[in-house]
């Protein structure tokens, strides 16, 4: 039974997120304008790299409190390296919005004129 719902919920997933825009295969679709297309949606990458970062960020310090807690009360059982690591993995995530942006300014300047898609004039096979 769980194998038809499986199979059910992935179609039904399918069909409601597909559009007419992924159906548009030969209607006269370049490699300038997919390669321009991406550029354009990976826009909005950044504010979720940033949101995910947060929430591990949050998750790991309070995972790496309740290890620290969990040596306070038994210390030959825990490690204080454990909650140590998960506090350094949660301040790092924690960071990584602010590094992702200083390096998108280095990249992209600071008015946002990102590289923009190199263009393919023609292809020729040496045959």
């Amino acid at each position: 039974m769980n194998k038809y719902l499986l199979k059910f919920s992935v179609v039904a997933i399918t069909f409601a997120l597909s559009s007419p825009a992924y159906a548009a295969g030969g209607s006269g679709k370049s490699f300038n304008s997919i390669a321009a297309s991406i550029i354009n949606n990976i826009n909005t990458l950044p504010g979720l790299i940033s949101g995910i970062s947060y929430l591990l960020a949050i998750l790991f310090a309070v995972l790496g409190i309740l290890k620290i807690k969990d040596h306070v009360e038994n210390p030959q059982q825990t490690d204080l390296k454990d909650g140590a690591i998960r506090l350094a993995a949660g301040g790092a995530l924690f960071a990584l919005p602010i590094i992702l942006q200083a390096m998108l300014n280095l990249i992209g300047g600071e008015g946002g004129s990102a590289p923009s898609a190199a263009k393919l004039n023609k292809i020729t096979l040496g045959v």
